[in-house]
């Protein structure tokens, strides 16, 4: 009996590793077409640079590479359109710009001078000093100081309300040494007064919305870290 139940162990014992042998040749190769194991780092570390220059670099994340100005590498023709005629004196002097200032981006540029021709209207009007002198180039601050102290010697109070800016063109702009200058031609609606000590109006009208046009130059130096511009003459346009 103790031969035959060795008899059969053994019979079961070869027909599981033979089984198991089986199973192993299946399971146990691999074809190249499994799955990797799930790795949590694997996005993290697919960002990470390569020297490999047959890995296609990631796109950098908006705000890690400052933009190219569009018109540092249109053609000469195109690059100042909609802005200034090509070949015009506004052009070549935009031109110049853009050699000493390679970020120079004119589109932003307008869009910076018709904020501040509005905050330099309204902060007139307001007496803002603090204002105007963050915004001026001295010898416009000190006339807009001086209107201002007369204004407020006579006890009047200007009140200015902008309703619209139709037109903000680029008419001239210039290098002069390592300084900038561009000229802009305003063409705003706005309602405009002004008040006795006792509140009477004396000039302009509450309720009138009057036409103005205005030709502003601004200047920067293009040497200086600082990147804001100021109004450096101003004259009545038609």
């Amino acid at each position: 009996m103790r031969d035959l139940f060795d008899i059969y162990t053994i019979i079961f014992l070869a027909l599981a590793v033979f089984i198991f042998l089986r199973l192993r040749s299946v399971l146990g190769q691999r074809t190249g077409r499994e799955r990797p194991p799930y790795d949590p780092y694997s996005a993290r570390e697919a960002a990470r640079p390569s020297n490999n220059d047959n890995v296609v670099a990631m796109p950098p994340r908006a705000g890690d590479v400052a933009p190219k100005p569009a018109a540092e590498d249109a053609e000469p023709a195109e690059r100042w359109k909609g802005i200034a005629e090509a070949g015009s004196p506004a052009a070549l002097g935009l031109d110049a710009v853009m050699v000493l200032d390679p970020s120079f981006d004119a589109k932003h540029f307008i869009t910076g001078a018709r904020a501040a021709y509005e905050m330099i209207v309204t902060a007139y009007a307001q007496g803002d000093r603090r204002s105007l002198k963050n915004l001026l180039g001295r010898e416009v601050y000190d006339g807009f100081e001086s209107a201002i102290k007369d204004r407020e010697s006579r006890g009047e109070k200007a009140e200015t309300r902008f309703v619209s800016i139709d037109k903000s063109d680029i008419t001239g702009a210039e290098v002069k040494g390592k300084t900038a200058h561009i000229t802009v031609r305003f063409v705003s609606q706005l309602v405009s007064t002004t008040r006795d000590r006792d509140g009477n109006v004396i000039d302009g009208s509450a309720d009138k919305v009057t036409d103005v046009t205005d030709v502003w130059t601004f200047a920067r130096d293009l040497s200086s870290r600082d990147p804001n511009w100021k109004l450096v003459a101003t004259e009545a346009g038609q």
